[in-house]
């Protein structure tokens, strides 16, 4: 039975294949006018409305499924040029992060290159952490005991004096600014000035006052303070001579004047610090813990 069907199926596909071949036999050899080619035109004016129709009608699922696929599409290519994007900005940082270091690092250099802090061990450190409030103005720094720092180095960054160093762990050390309530240095007035002492203005990260300055001293506005770095066989100051801190901006009779009251500006950008340099080793000073 199943052979006999098989048999069937396979002569009416030849039977088909046979007359398929005869008519475009015929259609190739007949005129435009002959009945084959009149056939296919009726057929052909039959079938076309409704081709077209069906054409008109699933119009809109094909523009569905079309706007699907482009939207999909762009997507992938927007969120492709946001990684190239954010990759070209990360290597844009990078590259000017690098020039930013190298600059810093270059400043640095040239500080710590200056005759007064010639017997210096310079220590090169980033800053990691900074403390919450004006108050107590102090940062962080990755570098330690390990790498030789101690108690009452002196800090510098390519712009001046930063403060001191106050605690010290084998990876990190704490340096007081010179702008937190408790510092005070001792400084002096280029070129040839008198010596006072430099302590903050509380609350104003970029404003420090210079105590003590006799009211019959003539103090010019941008005069240049560095610090005094005096010592006797007892106590000492904790910063070398030399270490530009700031300058003059203003010179006013105190509220005693005997005084007067002079405001200076550090030239250490205090509330932006990055890299800095710690100053370690360097000759004994009397009465300092490091």
């Amino acid at each position: 039975m199943y052979r006999k069907q098989a048999r069937r199926r396979r002569a009416i596909l030849v039977a088909l294949i046979v007359a398929s071949l005869v008519l475009i036999s015929v259609s190739f050899s007949e005129a435009e006018s002959g009945p084959v080619h009149s056939a296919q035109r009726a057929v052909s004016a039959v079938v076309s409305p409704i081709g077209e129709g069906a054409s008109r009608a699933l119009k809109p699922a094909r523009d569905f499924v079309n706007w699907f696929g482009e939207t999909f599409d762009a997507r992938g290519e927007n969120e492709q040029l946001r990684e190239e994007v954010a990759e070209l900005r990360a290597a844009l940082a990078e590259a000017q992060g690098d020039d930013g270091n190298a600059e810093q690092l270059a400043g640095l250099e040239e500080v710590s290159a200056a005759e007064s802090l010639a017997a210096y061990e310079p220590v090169t450190a980033r800053v990691i952490g900074r403390s919450p409030t004006v108050w107590w103005a102090t940062v962080t720094v990755d570098k330690g005991s390990s790498a030789g720092v101690a108690v009452d180095d002196p800090v510098i960054n390519p712009d001046g004096l930063v403060g001191r160093v106050t605690e010290v762990t084998r990876g990190s050390s704490q340096v007081t600014l010179i702008t937190d309530h408790r510092s005070a240095v001792s400084a002096r007035l280029l070129p040839d000035g008198p010596t006072g002492v430099i302590e903050p203005e509380v609350g104003d990260p970029t404003d420090l006052l210079l105590q003590f300055i006799d009211s019959d001293e003539e103090i010019d506005e941008g005069q240049v303070l560095v610090t005094a770095g005096w010592s006797n066989d007892e106590i000492s100051s904790a910063f070398p001579f030399g270490i530009e801190i700031g300058n003059v901006t203003e010179a006013e009779p105190g509220e005693r004047e005997t005084y007067q009251r002079v405001r200076v500006r550090p030239f250490a950008d205090l509330r932006d610090l990055d890299l800095v340099q710690v100053l370690t080793g360097g000759p004994e000073r009397p009465g300092l813990r490091g």
